[in-house]
């Protein structure tokens, strides 16, 4: 019995050893691509019914290897995001435009997810600002 829980033991020991190898081996690969945005919040202030609420998010490959997006999700329906399919090679640049629909009045804060194949896989970006009504909407007092 003390024979069967030793080896039991050893080899549960052995595994998790190996595993956390493996991914320790991962975080160290260099010349896997690493996304880098030059800033993650943008704050557009104030915007007028109907103003441009876009913005471009810019980012660079800070590894060796190609760098692919794949999927870009946004929090709700109002934000809708655009970017490249193709692969951004070592030190080269490019971008997530993402746009706010400025028809809804008020305060926002919209959180976009990109998604990669980056050893920072998900990176969360936010927009926020404030939707005002253009001089001709606002209630006359």
């Amino acid at each position: 019995m003390k024979k069967i829980l030793t080896v039991l033991l050893i080899s549960v020991f052995a595994i998790s050893t190996s595993c956390s190898q493996s991914t320790d081996a991962a975080d160290k690969n260099s010349s896997a691509p690493k996304i880098e945005f030059e800033k993650l919040v943008h704050d557009f202030g104030t915007i007028l019914h109907g103003g441009d609420g876009t913005y471009e998010f810019v980012f660079k490959n800070g590894g060796t290897d190609p760098l692919i997006i794949n999927n870009v999700r946004s929090s709700c329906g109002c934000t809708r995001p655009e970017w490249s399919a193709e692969p951004v090679k070592k030190g080269e640049k490019s971008s997530v435009k993402v746009g706010y629909n400025t028809r809804l009045i008020g305060p926002f804060s919209k959180s976009i997810t990109v998604y990669s194949n980056a050893t920072n896989a998900a990176v969360t970006l936010t927009i926020k600002g404030t939707v005002t009504p253009a001089e001709e909407e606002k209630p006359k007092q």
